[in-house]
């Protein structure tokens, strides 16, 4: 691989620039005190992560709708920790992190000086699964919009990642060339494997430390990347 014929970086959003861990559970905090849930959000959190990491492999899958997956997560957590909440309930705390979790934009560790960094030599670019009207806000709110040429979507694409039709309409909004692209993301089979499969190069950021024998580039940290680009 010769990293210095990359010309376009194309990266995942949630847990890959956009530190969605800490600012759902900020958005988690504030949706607990307003509606007076008496539950550690800590507690709450180790629940719900897992069921929310299986909804989302369903939503890729189209096993569920977004609006299932909204309330299906939230439903689930609440009966694992023997909490009473009525549909009502659970339907208003839906949409009330929707809009807390876009009041809190964190980004991960060195995620602005890289993008600032890597826009001066690469175009670059977002595709991402989630939602279509949640993930320009995001980008907005955070302040790095501006570093992005294309945003593709899978709303927008009619599939999700790793489906090959979504990556085909990144590159052709991009005009680039996969032999002189890279993916960066988050997620070994969303991210990695379907890049990788459509011919595009790609690095692993495994934000977990999980450290799984993988045949692909993997880092740690997004500064890491500065080791390739």
């Amino acid at each position: 691989m010769k990293w210095n014929e990359i010309e376009h970086v194309f990266f995942d959003l949630d847990h890959t620039l956009w530190d969605f861990e800490k600012n759902s559970a900020l958005a988690f905090q504030k949706i607990f005190e307003d509606q007076k849930i008496n539950i550690s959000v800590l507690e709450f959190l180790k629940v719900y992560k897992p069921i929310n990491f299986r909804y989302w492999e369903m939503y890729r899958s189209n096993s569920v709708t977004k609006e299932a997956l909204r309330y299906g997560r939230l439903k689930e957590s609440f009966d694992s920790l023997k909490f009473e909440a009525t549909d009502a309930t659970i339907n208003t705390l839906a949409d009330d992190y929707i809009k807390y979790l876009l009041a809190n934009n964190h980004l991960l560790e060195d995620g602005r000086e890289v993008l600032d960094y890597l826009s001066k030599k690469y175009e670059l670019h977002i595709i991402t699964n989630g939602f279509e009207e949640v993930q320009h806000s995001k980008m907005k709110n955070s302040g790095i919009l501006h570093y992005f040429k294309s945003i593709t979507t899978s709303e927008e694409a009619g599939v999700k990642k790793p489906h090959p039709a979504i990556f085909e309409k990144a590159l052709r909004k991009s005009k680039a060339d996969p032999l002189k692209s890279v993916m960066i993301g988050d997620n070994l089979e969303a991210d990695i494997i379907g890049a990788h499969k459509f011919g595009l190069h790609t690095i692993y950021l495994d934000t977990e430390e999980e450290n799984i024998e993988v045949e692909f580039v993997r880092i740690e940290k997004l500064k890491e990347l500065l080791n390739y680009l």
